[in-house]
This record gives C-alpha cells, sequence and structure tokens, in this order.
C-alpha cells in the first residue's frame, strides 16, 4: 500500500487555508480541509490519478484537483508519495514550489 507524506509546506498551506476560510465560518473550513484530506487518500489506490505537471525535472510531480484548490504531489516510488503543497487555484504554484531543475537532457 502506498504511504502518503505530507510535507511541512503542505501542512502550512493546508493551515493557511483553514485559517482563511475560518474568518468567515470555521465549520466551513473544517469541512474543507477534512475533505482535501479525505480527497488525498484515493492516491494509496490511483497514484497516478492526477494530471502530470508540466516542468523541467524528471520528477513524476502530479495535481489532483478539489473544486478551487490544487493539491501538489510527488510520487517518490510505487510506495511513497509527498504531498507538497495544496494552493489556490488562482496563484501561480512555480512561485512556491521548490522543485530541484535538471539537467537537458539530449533527445
Amino acid at each position: 500500500m502506498v504511504s502518503i507524506n505530507w510535507t511541512n509546506e503542505a501542512q502550512f498551506w493546508l493551515k493557511e487555508i483553514r485559517d482563511y476560510i475560518a474568518l468567515d465560518s470555521p465549520k466551513i473550513a473544517s469541512k474543507i480541509i477534512n475533505t482535501i484530506y479525505k480527497k488525498t487518500q484515493i492516491l494509496k489506490s490511483y497514484p497516478r490519478v492526477g494530471y502530470r505537471y508540466k516542468n523541467n525535472t524528471d520528477l513524476d510531480i502530479r495535481i489532483l484537483l478539489y473544486k478551487h484548490y490544487r493539491i501538489v504531489y510527488l510520487i517518490k516510488n510505487p510506495n511513497t508519495i509527498d504531498i507538497l503543497g495544496i494552493f489556490h487555484g488562482s496563484l501561480m504554484i512555480e512561485k512556491y514550489l521548490n522543485i530541484p531543475r535538471t539537467t537537458n537532457k539530449i533527445q
């Protein structure tokens, strides 16, 4: 079974989302955070369900959608997934993700 690990960065973003929504409704904030967490559990059975994030790396980074949010995750190996962050759809995630770039490959 696949292990899902939440990075510190992902936990930070989840808290930011919760705190922002809780300004208007703590009950809705809790519901959304719980649903985001439940959404990630699908990765245990279907790790490639998200669409491939296009970048200049050899890393298998994918994005799973939930409402206005993009759940960015890394398939490290067949048994391990790291949740890298949860971002509102209006944010340019490239600005916030710290992804190492690889050298150009000869094609």
